[in-house]
């Protein structure tokens, strides 16, 4: 990255755009802590957390999507849930713990089910759902951990036109209480859900503003 100053407000909509190589995801995981800086600082929710672990910042309201999804195959949709919930739990996970003693974690797993539309498949194992099922999932593990930032990398990503639909509802009905950081490509998907955005060229900010301003700037 080269200088990027990115400073998102609460509950806003932000798009983070550019071509491959931009610098996109690795400015996700600078945020994130999956990479280390080696420069500036990095504050969440007006705390400087540039020293933190990604466990403590995502303690701090920080949760995210991946562009390779990473799930567990061979467990099941409420598994998967119960397992990402632990991550930010006291409780610890026991391998010879049967499932359904984590019974909070269970009714919190098939609420957020519901929430996303996947609670008739909880049983299901990852293996046994389709591609785009397998991406509302994941955005269910990130709002399961009752986030305040939610970074989604690439989310319309190999969907079909049907789960495009189904995801762009999805996010659209993310509550203003979680502020959502977004890299796209689908622009005329994405476009409709920001209100602002971010262009990236070779690791540094090259436009920054509304869908207007940023089709109107002679650089892009």
């Amino acid at each position: 990255m080269n200088g990027v100053s990115l400073d998102v407000m609460p509950g806003e909509r932000r798009l983070i755009i550019g071509p491959n190589g931009a610098g996109k995801t690795t400015l996700f995981n600078l945020i994130t802590g999956d990479l280390k800086r080696d420069a500036g600082a990095i504050r969440l929710f007006g705390d400087e957390v540039s020293r933190l672990k990604p466990h403590e910042r995502a303690h701090r309201g920080l949760a995210r999507t991946y562009q390779i999804i990473t799930l567990f195959p061979k467990d099941s949709l409420e598994h998967n849930l119960v397992l990402s919930l632990l991550g930010l739990s006291k409780s610890r996970w026991d391998v010879f713990r049967p499932l359904v003693r984590y019974a909070g974690l269970n009714e919190e797993s098939l609420r957020v089910l519901k929430r996303v539309g996947l609670e008739h498949l909880a049983e299901r194992s990852i293996g046994e759902v389709s591609y785009g099922e397998k991406r509302r999932l994941e955005i269910a593990m990130a709002l399961a951990q009752k986030p305040r930032l939610l970074l989604l990398d690439e989310p319309f990503a190999g969907l079909s036109r049907e789960e495009r639909a189904a995801m762009k509802d999805l996010i659209a009905g993310i509550p203003r209480e979680v502020t959502v950081v977004m890299i796209e490509h689908d622009m005329d998907t994405a476009l409709d859900l920001a209100e602002r955005i971010t262009v990236l060229h070779y690791g540094s900010v090259i436009v920054e503003g509304t869908r207007a301003e940023v089709v109107a700037d002679p650089k892009t």
